[in-house]
């Protein structure tokens, strides 16, 4: 495996209609984020692509930038369902 290749790609469903893509390394997650409006730019952006660029600098771990990159898509809404980790029930306790 290459020094900047994902354990396990991310995968992306960036639309309804769109087909889901998967990013199984750095560059190609920085070709995501570069790709990202500037408007929509946050905290978690910055993060992620921090993580991402320095991991291209062999400066991060891979799996870091990994980690970063997951979350932001995440949050922005753009993870494929089959990767989303599954809701917590609400247990009730018995006393």
């Amino acid at each position: 495996m290459h020094a900047h290749h994902f354990a396990v790609p991310v995968r992306l469903n960036p639309g309804p209609e769109l087909p889901v893509e998967e990013i199984y390394s750095v560059e190609q997650a920085l070709d995501v984020l570069a790709q990202w409006p500037a408007d929509k730019q946050g905290r978690l952006y910055e993060k992620a692509f921090n993580a991402c660029f320095g991991a291209s600098l062999e400066v991060v771990p891979t799996e870091e930038a990994c980690r970063a990159f997951a979350a932001f898509c995440r949050v922005s809404g753009i993870m494929a369902r089959d990767m989303m980790p599954p809701k917590r029930r609400k247990t009730r306790r018995l006393m």
